[in-house]
């Protein structure tokens, strides 16, 4: 039995939504750094602790893991000038190593290894971008998982920092332009509010090398507008700064400013917000853009800033086409054929076909584009039994050859991926790969892990997972749904799943359960889902929906208040997919219809979960994951545990330190095989 700890119910708290009054007793849980709040994570911890530490086969999976990720894992090579950089990780590591190297043939050198920056590895280290004339490097540099950045410049040569040092930046790049950069930020917010507060006024500096922070150029910003992103890139022969604006994680407007002309405005090239726009990169004085208009699926367009000429240099197909980039005076596409990449070369100077590239198989690949004097590129391929492998593409013959394959101990011919198509709940077929042993027996008793995502136009792409091979290795089923409000299909495909569509999403998921039940994949106790972020609103709404269906729940660092999620850090970006609860009646309704914190039912048996989410986490605050596990725990009413696990000094994800994803996926594991009555090991 299970004992959680006591949380305080203020019912004093209200909203008034359109006339309709909703309880927030646990708002006070909101204010993530206030002791009261710091006492309940720990007490929630010390519970969820002691729950693993009882499961006798944790240890063993964690062992596994560490024997499975031990390693080297590299990362494609590009050129910088005279020079090649890549990453790798030993195996071990918290952080991967940067090197360099004058040459292919060369000894390479660390360049910069960010797991002496700290203890635990919680600071990570990432190029924002390199100076045209390849002297520096700009760097990006978060900590503890946190969303926001400091940037400092090293000289590649000499490896060597620069006095440049930079705070406050969020979703930046440096955008390289003579003798300094590009980048966005915000105004530093006030102290206790640098992980919760909304962040307003997105702007765009310029930085000269060797000059303070506080002196540099402010070139553009919104008075009019608090909540736009605005992000910085320029081209790499440093004509054109192009300016991406969005108010969201959907749609976006373009501004360009003539670099070659002094005193030069910004003008406004693509009105926002009803379609995507980016620009991949200029032919000259005409720009490449890659675009929804007028396309579902996308097309690239050529379009002379100034005189407003446009053409269509990639006419639209039936497949989305996913992605675009340069190299060696080429042009590389991206489409999605049912999910897996299939990459087309074309001419830039003429838009003519050179050929399809030909990749080892059906999955994923990435690594096309570079520079303009590219005689060849690295790219990754990878699926969900090719751990990633490094290719060496030759530009002119379009030759393939293997650079760097994986060490993993791992035998992909014991295992099979398929693909199905099974009908949701209005008949709309929805693709799931299932990844297995081979000769499974359909019996229903195979332990399967579903996951999906279901939004914001991202695509979700067969790779490679290490911590998947415990449950594969157990004679596991591990089920990836590409669900409506992804972008596997094209913008039709995205807005099925969006705003008052949402429920689409769910209904697919729900459905890719009971399909794999009805086809005797599995059953509903030998059943566990997962999602984190928006994949975590999902694991939460289905939860809710029909806690019968599943064993096991896994949301992830979710968004699980839809009434109020848009009034913490970037939460206001996500309004142009969900809507909002301030935005209309029929929003708020729509929101509050699934809202996973406001479905939960008293007296309801829920399944096993275990809540994941972080305390430096600034994207998805962790005001959810706290809010929803204490609702969950106050009304649940069955035998199976209800946790919530708060890792600390650790973010949204990105940049997680080794050891922490080891421990996190080993207590996952353990969790859903104890869950399931299975032991392994």
């Amino acid at each position: 039995m299970i004992h959680y700890p006591e949380t305080r119910q203020d019912f004093s708290v209200t909203d008034d939504y359109f006339g309709t009054t909703v309880a927030d007793p646990y708002r006070w849980l909101e204010n993530d750094t206030a002791p009261e709040t710091l006492a309940w994570v720990a007490e929630q911890n010390k519970v969820t602790f002691q729950y693993l530490e009882q499961i006798p086969f944790r240890d063993r999976i964690k062992k596994r893991l560490e024997k499975l990720w031990n390693y080297p894992r590299y990362g494609s090579p590009f050129r910088v000038g005279d020079y090649y950089f890549f990453s790798k990780n030993d195996g071990l590591q918290n952080q991967a190593v940067v090197y360099y190297q004058k040459g292919l043939a060369a000894e390479p050198e660390v360049f910069l290894d960010p797991n002496t920056w700290s203890s635990d590895g919680t600071v990570t280290a990432n190029f924002a971008g390199f100076s045209h004339d390849h002297r520096y490097a700009a760097l990006s540099i978060n900590r503890a998982g946190s969303d926001w950045q400091e940037m400092e410049v090293m000289e590649i040569s000499t490896r060597e920092k620069t006095s440049d040092v930079l705070r406050w930046l969020k979703f930046s790049g440096a955008a390289w332009h003579k003798n300094g950069f590009y980048y966005s930020r915000y105004d530093e917010p006030k102290p206790g509010e640098e992980l919760s507060a909304a962040n307003q006024f997105h702007k765009v500096y310029y930085h000269q090398l060797g000059t303070p922070q506080e002196e540099d150029q402010l070139v553009f910003e919104d008075q009019e507008h608090p909540y736009r992103y605005f992000f910085a890139q320029t081209t790499e022969d440093e004509r054109f700064l192009i300016l991406n604006s969005s108010e969201g994680t959907d749609g976006s407007e373009i501004w360009v400013k003539d670099l070659q002309q002094e005193g030069s405005a910004f003008i406004r090239l693509y009105k926002g917000f009803q379609y995507n726009y980016a620009v991949v990169d200029n032919r000259g004085d005409q720009l490449l853009v890659h675009t929804n208009e007028n396309a579902s699926n996308y097309h690239l367009v050529l379009i002379h800033p100034f005189t407003r000429e446009e053409s269509i240099f990639v006419a639209e197909k039936p497949e989305k086409l996913e992605s675009a980039g340069t190299s060696g005076g080429k042009l590389f596409v991206n489409y999605l054929k049912d999910v897996t990449d299939q990459v087309f070369q074309y001419d830039l100077a003429t838009g003519q076909l050179d050929r399809q590239v030909r990749l080892p198989g059906l999955g994923s690949s990435y690594g096309w584009s570079g520079n303009k004097d590219d005689q060849e590129l690295f790219y990754t391929f990878t699926s969900f039994l090719y751990p990633p492998t490094i290719f060496r593409y030759t530009i002119a013959t379009g030759e393939s050859l293997l650079f760097r394959s994986s060490e993993i101990q791992f035998n992909p011919e014991d295992y099979e991926t398929n693909q199905v198509f099974y009908p949701s709940k209005d008949g709309t077929l929805v693709p799931m790969f299932l990844t297995h042993k081979k000769g499974l027996i359909r019996d229903g008793s195979a332990p399967t892990l579903l996951y999906a995502y279901g939004g914001f136009n991202i695509s979700l792409s067969p790779a490679f997972s290490t911590s998947n091979l415990i449950l594969l290795e157990n004679g596991g089923i591990y089920a990836q749904v590409n669900l409506r409000g992804g972008g596997e299909y094209g913008e039709s495909w995205h807005k099925a799943g969006m705003l008052e569509n949402k429920q689409n999403v769910f209904d697919d998921f729900i459905a890719a359960a009971e399909y794999l039940q009805r086809q005797q994949y599995t059953r509903p106790e030998r059943l566990a889902i997962a999602g984190g972020s928006n994949g975590g609103l999902l694991v939460g709404a289905v939860m809710t929906q029909r806690p019968e269906l599943f064993r096991v729940a896994l949301p992830a660092v979710g968004v699980l208040d839809m009434l109020r999620f848009h009034l913490f850090t970037v939460g206001w970006g996500w309004v142009v997919e969900y809507g909002s609860s301030a935005q209309s009646k029929e929003s708020f309704e729509n929101l509050y219809g699934y809202s996973p914190l406001h479905q939960l039912k008293a007296g309801t048996s829920y399944p096993a979960t275990m809540i994941t989410t972080a305390d430096h986490d600034d994207r998805v605050v962790p005001a959810h994951s706290f809010k929803f596990a204490a609702a969950l725990q106050e009304k649940h009413a069955g035998p199976n545990p209800v946790l919530i696990r708060i890792d600390t000094s650790a973010g949204h994800g990105a940049g997680k330190p080794t050891a922490k994803i080891i421990e996190e996926q080993a207590d996952k594991w353990a969790f859903v095989f104890w869950n399931m009555g299975l032991e392994i090991y």
